[in-house]
Order: C-alpha cells, then sequence, then structure tokens
C-alpha cells in the first residue's frame, strides 16, 4: 500500500501506477485540479507567482490530470484524505476532480474501491478514514480498546 502527504500524495499519484505490486493508494493533503494548479495567473493556489520551481512537470497538461492518473491505479483501490482548511486548494475544485475518479470507479461496478475523506483539519494526516480503508482492504483486523 502506498499512503503519501503533501510532495508524498504527489508521489501516490505518480508512482503506483507504474509499479502495480502497490495494492491500492492514498493521496493525503494534495489531490487536486493539477492543470488548473499550475497554469492559473488569477488563482492565489496556483504555483504560477510560487517559488516552487521544481513543481512543473513537462507536458503533464495534456495527457493527465489527477483524476486520470487516479485511472491508472484503478482498478485498485483509491482514496483521498482532505482537510477542509488545507491550503492546496479549495474543497470545490478538489470535489470537481475527485468526482471524476467516482464517476469512473462506479462506471466499473467498483465504486467501493475508492473513498475521498474530508475533515475539519489542515494540510496534515487525519488517519481516521483512512485508517477504516486500509483496514477494509488489505483485511487487517480492527483492534479492540
Amino acid at each position: 500500500a502506498f499512503y503519501g502527504l503533501s510532495y508524498g500524495g504527489k508521489t501516490a499519484m505518480r508512482v503506483p501506477p507504474l509499479v502495480t505490486d502497490y495494492c491500492l493508494s492514498i493521496c493525503s493533503a494534495d489531490f487536486n485540479e493539477w492543470v488548473w494548479k499550475n497554469a492559473s495567473t488569477q488563482s492565489s493556489y496556483s504555483y504560477v507567482n510560487s517559488g516552487e520551481y521544481e513543481i512543473f512537470e513537462f507536458d503533464l497538461g495534456s495527457t493527465f490530470n489527477y483524476a486520470e492518473m487516479s485511472w491508472l491505479i484503478c482498478p485498485r483501490p483509491f482514496m483521498v484524505e482532505r482537510g477542509h482548511f488545507d491550503g492546496v486548494a479549495p474543497d470545490e475544485t478538489v470535489a470537481y476532480e475527485y468526482a471524476k475518479v467516482k464517476r469512473q470507479y462506479d462506471l466499473l461496478g467498483i465504486g467501493n474501491r475508492t473513498e475521498m475523506e474530508v475533515f475539519n483539519g489542515p494540510h496534515t494526516i487525519n488517519g481516521i478514514g483512512t485508517f477504516e480503508f486500509l483496514h477494509q482492504h488489505l483485511n487487517w483486523p480492527v483492534r479492540e480498546g
């Protein structure tokens, strides 16, 4: 299983499509509408006017966004973990991109293999819905107490 936070969330979107030994992927505090995030000159969430020079990936915008990257993880389980106060993007933008993920999994008849947990919190691992997701899809026993 791959569970990545922030830049690790970027990795959770890019490595499991190529390394099929990962049985599932969880993207925490990073899932986004990536083309908008990299190209907008109007949004305060954009990388265009930031000092993060290493963030841009050649030709990614015309080939894959986060939904399409998740489709490369599919049919394996995939989850997004999102805090309402995460400065990565507005909730609505994350929900817009995730709706495409959920639709694809539903159309394939495996809608139970994807989830998005949204919680009251910042750019962090919440560890509630994601741990339940791991227990469910890895058949881990739930610890009592």
